[in-house]
């Protein structure tokens, strides 16, 4: 028995895809019962990296998704357009689907995933968030009888690479990024990682698993690194932090029984520990840390990115797929005629979460404060955050720059919404030049 796959794109994933399929040896027996049937791509007479024989080869992707004989189709072409309505045309023709596209999930999970429950397809998603790591097959089964409280993840290796640079080179972000970019570790316009867009699209899917609803990506909280400083690298090193772009996705456990339950859903630089499990995790590599009742905490690390990675997440997918289809668990109806999905791996969700507002958020806080050097300037700092309920950890003033005091911040876990009205009354103070640094602390 021979499942048949139409593979759109073969690209840096699709060629990955295409020689695991190819060199079944030594892998699962079942991905010997999985055959490439069709390969769309823009140009079919391109000469290819991967063996594969010319006939298979066609521009005409949507014939692909809609061939009676396709199985399966893998959808690694990215972007938004066509690839949403090549999804949408497979799913109407009955074909389940893989792929590894998080911007389409992000955003259209709702219209997709709502289309293949009423077809009884799947969609599976593994390679749309951390490359290689599996962490969406995880949170939907072998962690699915816990009680999630927090996601926390380095899901964007591009902005990983460059804080881990400027970390252990002093580097400043724009001459680091140049050379990523020249390196290929970043892309030539860089702004869906370097302003946390990337990040922001992943920790939305894992929200939705890790809390069993849908999630609105107009909601999830978003910083990218641009405004990260060599200065603030430095410091950190100083208080016992390292930085990094965290995407977090967080459930208050301790809401009382008559509180509509809300999320945190964010992601932003953050100073951590450095003791901390995520703390080194350094270069391209990711890594996603799960906190619930009664696992504890799990961390899931590697690489998130490349062909070989994101290939094994497509494959896995593949041939989950595969399995269901051999033994007959895709064609079961229920009582009313519609398609019975395995709970496990389909994706139901119906209700929104509520996300909270920033303004709730509880935290720790790092700031960088450029004053006169003038008597006072400190006790004013603290008695302007005391007023405000902001309960101040460590102040200190590191040392004179441009002939300003340079003075660095660390709060307790203060409520964000007071933080931001006492730095808007600092700034105020005509002692006060400028504020360059914010940083929130893990």
């Amino acid at each position: 028995m021979a499942f048949k796959v139409g593979l759109l794109g073969l690209g840096t994933v699709g060629s990955g895809t295409a020689d695991i399929l190819l060199n079944p040896e030594k892998r699962h027996p079942l991905l010997k019962e999985v055959e490439i049937y069709k390969v769309g791509v823009r140009s079919p007479n391109k000469p290819r990296s991967v063996a594969l024989a010319p006939e298979l080869f066609t521009n005409d992707l949507d014939a692909i998704v809609s061939d009676p004989m396709v199985d399966i189709v893998v959808e690694v072409i990215g972007g938004l357009e066509p690839a949403r309505s090549l999804i949408l045309k497979a799913i109407a023709h009955g074909k389940h689907v893989v792929t590894a596209n998080k911007a389409v999930i992000a955003r259209y999970g709702e219209e997709i995933f709502s289309a293949a429950n009423q077809a009884g397809v799947y969609v599976l998603i593994e390679a749309a968030v951390a490359g290689g790591i599996p962490v969406i097959e995880p949170l939907k089964q072998s962690l699915c009888a816990n009680r999630i409280h927090t996601v926390t993840g380095i899901v964007n290796g591009t902005t990983n690479y460059i804080l881990t640079r400027m970390q252990t080179e002093g580097g400043d972000f724009e001459s680091i990024l140049a050379d990523a970019q020249q390196l290929g570790y970043a892309e030539a316009d860089p702004t869906a990682d370097v302003d946390g867009f990337d990040a922001a699209d992943k920790i939305a899917i894992l929200a939705s698993l890790a809390f069993g609803g849908r999630i609105k990506l107009s909601e999830v909280y978003r910083e990218g690194i641009r405004q990260i400083t060599a200065d603030d690298i430095a410091y950190a090193e100083r208080l016992g932090f390292v930085i990094k772009l965290l995407a977090t996705a967080h459930r208050d456990l301790h809401q009382s029984a008559n509180e509509p339950e809300q999320l945190q859903v964010r992601v932003h630089p953050t100073l951590v520990p450095k003791e901390h499990p995520l703390a080194s995790v350094n270069g391209v590599y990711n890594a996603v840390l799960i906190e619930g009742d009664p696992v504890g905490q799990v961390m899931f690390f590697g690489p998130g990115a490349g062909s070989g990675p994101t290939a094994s997440a497509v494959a896995a997918d593949l041939l989950n797929i595969a399995a269901i289809l051999k033994v007959g668990r895709g064609t079961v109806t229920q009582t009313d005629g519609t398609p019975l999905l395995d709970p496990l791996l389909a994706c139901s969700h119906q209700e929104y979460c509520a996300i909270a507002p920033m303004q709730e958020l509880v935290t720790r806080f790092y700031t960088r404060i450029l004053t006169q050097d003038s008597p006072g300037v400190i006790g004013r700092l603290g008695t302007c955050f005391g007023n405000h309920d902001v309960s101040i950890e460590s102040v200190v003033q590191i040392g004179m720059r441009d002939n300003l005091a340079e003075i660095v911040v660390v709060t307790h876990h203060v409520r964000e919404g007071n933080f931001h009205k006492a730095l808007e009354e600092i700034r105020t103070f005509e002692a006060v030049c400028t504020v360059p640094s914010l940083l929130r602390v893990l």
